[in-house]
C-alpha cells in the first residue's frame, strides 16, 4: 500500500490525502465554520425537542377569554400535543429553503462570497443570543420562531457554501473535499444531538444550552473570518425576489444541463432516504427493537460514522477524481442493507424498554447495528461524487444558483418523504420495517430510472469494477496530461482491457480511437458507446468507418477533449510494440495539439491479451495483474512524429511487458 500511496503522490507532484486540506488556509477555515454550524444548529433543535418531551419547556399557548366562561377572567391554557409540535418544528426550519433558495442563489452568485459568510455568521450570533434568552426564561413559542430564522440563516449558507469549494480547490481535490466537507457535518450532527440529550437531563440545562449555543456561534464566526475571499461569478445579475417565480427560473437553470440536473435529483433522493430512515428510527426502536432513547443514540452514531466513513472511502476508491462508478456501488448498498433491516427485524419480546448494555448483549443486534452503518456508508459512497458532479459541471456564471437549486429540490423531496411515511405508515398500516423494505424497492426503480437516462454513471461503474477487481493499477505522472484544453494521448495496446484501464486512471473524460471490432465486442460496447468510443477501421477494408473516424476526431479536438490513439492498430501479438502507424501524424497536422505518450505496463500475459492464444479463448491465464500506467511530456505538435512516439512510449515502457 506504500507504494501505491507514494505512487499516487507523484501524479501532481504534491500530497494527494484530503486530510492535507485541514491544513491549509483555502480549506481550513471553511470546513471548521461549516462544522461549527451544523454543530450548533443540531444544539438548538435537539434541545428544543428534548426539553418539549420531557416537560421543561411548556407546549401551553394561552389566550385570555371572557369571564363569562372562565371564573374571574382567568386564562385558558390549550396544550399541543408533541407530535404536532415536532412537525410544526420541522415545518418552520424547512419553509424558508422554499422561500429564500432562490433569492440566496443570486446573492451568492453576485457578490463576494466569503464576505456573504460572515453576514451570515454574524446573523448565527444574533439568533443564538435570543434563542439562549428564550432558552432561559422558557420562551417556547419564541424558540420556534427562531427555527424559522436558523432555517433562513441554512438557506442562505447553503449556495454560498458548495459553490465556494471549487473556487477555492483544484479539479482532483474535489471529492476529497466534498468528502471532508460531509463527513464533518454529519459527526457534528451526531455529537451536536448527544450533546443535546445530556444537557436536556440536567437541572441547569436551559441556561447551559442557551450558553452554549452563543459560545459556538461566536467560534464559527472567528473562523469565517479566516475564509479566503471568493470572487463573484455573476456581478452584474439584477437581484428579483419572487419566491415562486425566481424558484422556477432557479429550477430551470439546473435543467441547462441533463447530466446535473439528474445528479440533483439523485442527491434529493438520498435526502429522501435519509429523513425517513431518521424519522422513523425513534419508534422503530422503541417498538421494534424495544430499545431504550440510549439504543436510538447508538443507532445515529452507527449512520453518521457510516456517512463519515463512506465520504472518506470516495477519496481512496476513486483515485483523487470525481468517479461517477461509485454513484451505482452506492446505490447497490443502500437497497441491499434497507432490505436486511427488514428481513432481520424481529418484534421484540421486551415489555420493559432494554439499554443499550442489554441491547448490546444481545448479539443478534449487532446485524441492526451493521445495517445502518452500511446504509450511511453506502449513503457517503453515493451523495459526494454527485456533489462534486454538480459543482465541476455547473456553469460558474450561475453555480450558487444551481446549489441553490438543489436545496429547494432537497427540502421539496423531504416534504414529500414525510407524506410517504405518513401514506404507508398511518393510512396503509404499514409496520416500520416493511416501510424500510417499500424504501429499498423504491431505491431501485429510482436507480435504475436515473441510469438509464445517463448511462454514464453505469458505464463508469463497469469500469470501476473491472479495473479494482483484475486489476491493481498504479500510476506516474498522470498530471503531464492537461487540465485544460484538447490534447492526444498515445499507448501501447496490449490487451482489450486497455481503454478501460486508462479511462479509470485519468481524470477527465477521454474519447478512445479503437479497432471497430474491438469496439463490438459485447458488454464492453455498451461501455465504449457511452463514453464515445471513435471507432476506426483500415481504408481499404472500410472506408467510410475510417473517414468517419478522422471526422470525429477533430471534430472531438476543437471541442477541446482529450483523445486516446493506440498508433499500432492492433492488440501486440508478442508483448512488444508494433510500428507506430502514420495516422496520428494526419490527426496533428488537421489539428495542431499536444501529444502525450504514454505506457501500460503488465497487461502482457492476461487473459485478455494475445499472449499464447488469441485473447479471450482456451484456459484463462491470468486474471489479476498489478498494472502500470505512465506518462511523460507532452509534446508539441510541430515535433510530432510516429517515429518520435514510437521511441518514447518504448522508453516509458522499458522492459516491463
Amino acid at each position: 500500500m506504500g507504494a501505491r500511496r507514494k505512487q499516487s503522490m507523484s501524479d501532481n507532484g504534491e500530497t494527494h490525502s484530503q486530510f492535507e486540506l485541514l491544513k491549509t488556509k483555502r480549506f481550513a477555515p471553511f470546513f471548521w465554520t461549516q462544522f461549527f454550524g451544523a454543530f450548533n444548529d443540531n444544539i438548538f433543535k435537539n434541545s428544543l425537542m428534548a426539553l418539549l418531551t420531557f416537560g421543561v419547556l411548556s407546549r401551553a399557548w394561552e389566550w385570555p377569554i371572557g369571564s363569562s366562561s372562565v371564573d374571574n377572567g382567568a386564562e385558558l391554557a390549550t396544550e399541543v400535543s408533541l407530535s404536532a409540535m415536532n412537525n410544526l418544528g420541522a415545518m418552520l426550519f424547512i419553509l424558508p429553503f422554499f422561500l429564500f433558495s432562490a433569492l440566496a442563489g443570486q446573492l451568492a452568485d453576485k457578490y463576494e462570497k466569503s464576505s456573504l459568510i460572515r453576514y451570515i455568521k454574524a446573523l448565527e450570533i444574533l439568533i443564538m443570543a435570543l434563542g439562549a434568552l428564550c432558552f432561559i426564561y422558557q420562551q417556547t413559542w419564541g424558540l420556534m420562531l427562531l427555527l424559522f430564522l436558523m432555517g433562513t440563516q441554512s438557506t442562505f449558507f447553503g449556495p454560498v457554501k458548495y459553490s465556494i469549494i471549487p473556487q477555492h480547490l483544484k479539479s482532483g481535490e474535489l471529492v476529497g473535499g466534498n468528502a471532508l466537507v460531509e463527513t464533518g457535518t454529519f459527526i457534528a450532527i451526531l455529537i451536536g444531538t448527544i450533546a443535546a440529550n445530556i444537557m436536556s437531563d440536567w437541572e441547569s440545562g436551559p441556561a447551559l444550552i442557551g450558553g452554549t449555543v452563543i459560545a459556538v456561534s461566536v467560534i464559527g464566526f472567528l473562523t469565517c473570518l479566516k475564509i479566503p475571499e471568493g470572487r463573484a461569478p455573476s456581478p452584474d445579475i439584477k437581484i428579483r425576489f419572487n419566491p415562486i417565480i425566481e424558484t422556477w427560473h432557479t429550477i430551470q437553470f439546473s435543467r441547462e444541463n441533463k447530466a446535473v440536473f439528474l445528479a440533483i435529483m439523485g442527491i434529493s433522493w438520498f435526502w429522501f432516504l435519509g429523513a425517513a430512515y431518521l424519522t422513523q428510527i425513534y419508534e422503530y426502536t422503541k417498538i421494534d427493537l424495544g430499545g431504550a432513547p440510549s439504543v436510538v443514540m447508538c443507532l445515529l452514531s452507527a449512520f453518521s460514522i457510516g456517512i463519515a466513513a463512506g465520504s472518506l472511502l470516495c477519496e481512496r476508491l476513486s483515485g483523487h477524481k470525481i468517479e461517477l462508478g461509485l454513484v451505482p456501488l452506492g446505490s447497490i448498498g443502500l437497497t441491499l442493507f434497507g432490505l436486511d433491516l427488514y428481513f432481520h427485524t424481529h418484534p421484540a419480546p421486551q415489555n420493559e424498554l432494554i439499554g443499550l448494555s442489554a441491547f448490546l448483549s444481545d448479539s443478534t443486534n449487532y446485524r441492526v447495528l451493521f445495517d445502518f452503518m452500511m446504509i450511511g456508508l453506502s449513503g457517503g459512497l453515493y451523495i459526494v461524487p454527485l456533489y462534486a458532479m454538480v459543482q465541476e459541471r455547473s456553469d460558474e456564471a450561475h453555480r450558487s444558483r444551481i446549489i441553490a437549486a438543489v436545496n429547494i429540490m432537497n427540502a421539496l423531496f423531504m416534504v414529500v418523504s414525510a407524506a410517504t411515511g405518513i401514506l404507508l405508515l398511518g393510512v396503509m398500516e404499514l409496520s416500520i420495517p416493511e416501510f424500510f423494505m417499500v424504501l429499498a424497492i423504491m431505491n431501485v426503480a429510482v436507480a435504475w430510472f436515473i441510469y438509464t437516462v445517463i448511462p454514464e454513471f453505469a458505464m463508469r461503474f463497469l469500469i470501476w469494477v473491472i479495473t479494482h477487481t483484475m486489476y491493481r493499477v498504479t500510476h506516474v505522472n498522470l498530471n503531464k496530461i492537461p487540465d485544460q484544453g484538447a490534447c492526444v494521448l498515445v499507448c501501447n495496446h496490449v490487451s482489450y482491457m486497455d481503454a478501460l484501464i486508462i479511462a479509470g486512471a485519468c481524470r477527465r473524460p477521454v474519447r478512445f480511437v479503437m479497432f471497430k471490432p474491438i469496439y463490438d465486442l459485447p458488454v464492453l460496447n455498451f461501455i465504449f458507446r457511452t463514453g464515445k468510443t471513435i471507432p476506426i477501421h483500415s481504408k481499404s477494408s472500410d472506408p467510410e468507418t475510417y473517414e468517419n473516424a478522422f471526422m470525429r476526431i477533430s471534430q472531438e479536438l476543437k471541442d477541446g477533449e482529450v483523445v486516446c490513439i493506440f498508433p499500432e492498430g492492433k492488440l501486440t501479438q508478442d508483448g512488444e510494440i508494433d510500428e507506430f502507424k502514420a495516422g496520428i501524424e494526419k490527426i496533428i497536422q488537421a489539428d495542431p495539439v499536444p501529444v502525450v505518450p504514454m505506457a501500460l505496463k503488465g497487461l502482457w500475459g492476461s487473459f485478455f491479451s494475445h499472449k499464447d492464444s488469441k485473447a479471450l479463448t482456451g484456459m484463462p491465464r491470468r486474471f489479476w495483474s498489478r498494472v502500470e500506467l505512465e506518462a511523460s511530456d507532452p509534446i508539441a505538435p510541430n515535433r510530432v512524429s510516429a517515429a518520435l512516439l514510437y521511441d518514447k512510449v518504448a522508453t516509458l515502457r522499458s522492459n516491463r511487458r
